[in-house]
């Protein structure tokens, strides 16, 4: 089980992490602590690699899905997927090697996380077509 969560700029580009030791851009966020629901996990986590604090509440529920892990070869994920509201800057912890914050409408590059490109992107242009 994993939460993770879309955060956005004043550009409308998603937030990407990618985690030092690993080479796939992903959403901030993990695996939740003992006694933790998705939510609390995904505001602790993404304090903690990001510096954007958020009280779990205040998180919007995006989706569930059943994605390839990005990093663990043969594994699966169960990963709760969240949006946090607002618009948002964002400074990488020591966890963190590097974020990239990007543009939905241009190409996407070739280093996601596949819970990015097999669920959510798709979810999220099929969402922006609806409202063109």
């Amino acid at each position: 089980m994993v939460s993770a969560v879309c955060v956005y700029d004043a550009h409308g580009r998603l937030l990407t992490v990618r985690k030092r030791g690993t080479d796939k851009f992903m959403h901030p966020g993990g695996k939740p602590e003992a006694g933790e629901s998705a939510a609390q996990a995904a505001a602790r986590e993404l304090a903690e690699e990001v510096g954007i604090v958020l009280p779990p509440e205040a998180l919007q529920p995006l989706g569930r899905w059943l994605a390839d892990a990005a990093n663990e070869a043969a594994t699966r994920i169960d990963a709760t997927v969240f949006t946090a509201p607002g618009i948002w800057t964002a400074a990488p912890s020591a966890e963190i090697a590097e974020i990239r914050w990007l543009d939905l409408a241009g190409e996407l590059p070739g280093d996601l996380a596949p819970l990015l490109t097999d669920h959510v992107l798709p979810l999220l242009a099929a969402a922006r077509d609806a409202g063109a």
